[in-house]
C-alpha cells in the first residue's frame, strides 16, 4: 500500500521491509541510523536491504529522552565524524521521539539531508512519522522544530503486530484520535473488534487521513490543526507529568470532548471517553500542579492573538477549531480530575 504525504513524501504499508529499503539517490554514500533500543532485530534486515551505503549506527535514548539538546549535540558530533554529506541519508529506526529527532536532524544538518523514518511503533507508524514535523523538546513539547517532509516513510505491518500489548494500547489513542476528526469507520473499528482491531484495516485508514490533511496544509496553518485534537491539554499533561504520549493524547481528548459539549452541544462524550476507557487508555490525569498546568496551557503553539485555539467536535468526523476561554480549559482540566 503506497500513499503520498505532501510534496515530497512516500509511506509504504505492507509486512516486511521494502527491497531496496532507501529512495533512489545519486551520489548517497552513507546512511546514519538513529537506533531506539529494542529495534536491534531489524538490524540484520535494515543492512541487507543497504545495498553499497555505509551504514553509521548511532543509539539512541528511548521515549523523550531522546528529544533534548544533549543528545542532538551527540548526534550532530557523530554526523560530523562520519562524514555525512548532503546526499546520504538520516534514517530514524524506532517509536516517535526517535523519528522527531531523525526528522530534526535531517532538517538541520548542512541546512538539509534526506530523511527516511521507520515508525516500530503504533503511534509512530500513524502520527509522529507521517507529515513531516520535527523537533525536539526545551521549555515544552516540540518548541524547537522544523517541518522537513521524509522522502520515505516505511510501516511494517508485522513489526507493529509484534509490539507488547502496552505499546500498542498507547497507541491506539492516536489511532482513535484520526478516526475521531477524520475517518468514524475507525472509531467503529475500535468498538466492534476493541484494542484487537485489525492493523490491515485501521492503520491504512488513519495513515489516509493524515496524509490527506498534511497535502492540504504542510505548515499548518489551517486544517492541518485539526490533527492536535487532545493535545492542547493532552500535551500539558506529558510535559508536566512525564506520561507516556498516547496516555497523554487520551486524557486530553476526555478534556476535548467536555469543552466540545460545552461550547458545540457535542453528544456523544460519554460515548468517547467510555471508548478510551475499554481501550485501557487513562481518562483521568495523574495528580499535577494545576498551575503549572495552565502555565503550560497557556504557552502552547496553538495560541494566537485572539487566544487559546482548540480542537474540538461538533459531531464525530467534524472538527472544528475554536478559539476557548480560561473557563472552558478549567471545565476540560476538572474532567481530568485536576480542579
Amino acid at each position: 500500500m503506497r500513499y503520498l504525504s505532501g510534496p515530497a513524501s512516500e509511506v509504504l504499508v505492507d509486512r516486511g521491509l521494502p527491497d531496496p529499503l532507501l529512495p533512489v539517490r545519486e551520489g548517497r554514500r552513507k546512511v546514519l541510523v538513529l537506533s531506539q533500543p529494542g529495534t536491534d532485530f531489524l538490524a540484520p534486515a535494515i543492512v541487507d536491504r543497504l545495498d553499497d551505503v555505509e551504514p553509521v549506527v548511532v543509539p539512541v535514548p528511548d521515549r523523550d529522552e531522546a528529544k533534548t539538546l544533549g543528545v542532538l549535540d551527540i548526534v550532530y558530533h557523530r554526523c560530523a565524524e562520519a562524514g555525512i554529506g548532503r546526499h546520504d541519508t538520516i534514517l530514524g529506526v524506532g517509536g516517535g521521539a526517535t523519528t522527531d529527532l531523525a526528522g530534526f536532524v535531517a532538517a538541520t544538518w548542512l541546512r538539509g539531508v534526506e530523511s527516511v523514518l521507520l515508525p516500530t511503533t503504533l503511534l509512530g507508524a500513524v502520527d509522529a512519522a507521517i507529515g513531516g514535523k520535527t523537533g525536539i523538546n526545551l521549555g515544552g513539547k516540540n518548541m524547537v522544530g522544523a517541518f522537513w517532509p521524509p522522502s520515505r516513510v516505511i510501516v511494517d505491518l508485522d513489526v507493529l503486530d509484534s509490539l507488547p500489548r502496552d505499546i500498542k494500547v498507547e497507541g491506539t489513542a492516536e489511532v482513535y484520535k484520526t478516526g475521531l476528526v477524520g475517518d468514524p469507520a475507525i472509531v467503529d473499528a475500535y468498538r466492534d473488534h476493541g484494542i484487537d482491531a485489525p492493523l490491515e484495516l485501521v492503520v491504512p485508514a488513519a495513515i489516509a487521513v493524515k496524509t490527506s490533511v498534511v497535502i492540504e496544509d504542510l505548515r499548518e496553518s489551517g486544517r492541518r490543526a485539526i490533527l492536535n485534537f487532545g493535545h492542547t491539554i493532552g500535551h500539558a499533561v506529558e510535559f508536566a507529568s512525564g506520561l507516556a504520549h498516547g496516555h497523554a493524547v487520551s486524557i486530553g481528548m476526555v478534556a476535548a470532548v467536555t469543552v466540545s459539549e460545552r461550547r458545540l452541544g457535542f453528544n456523544h462524550k460519554d460515548e468517547v471517553i467510555s471508548d478510551l476507557d475499554a481501550l485501557g487508555l487513562p481518562v483521568n490525569a495523574p495528580e499535577v500542579d494545576r498551575d503549572h498546568l495552565m502555565s503550560l496551557v497557556e504557552r502552547d503553539k496553538k495560541i494566537d492573538a485572539a487566544g487559546i485555539r482548540m480542537v474540538l467536535l461538533s459531531e464525530i468526523g467534524e472538527p472544528v477549531i475554536d478559539h476557548v476561554t480560561t473557563a472552558d480549559i478549567a471545565a476540560g482540566l476538572a474532567a481530568i480530575g485536576i480542579s
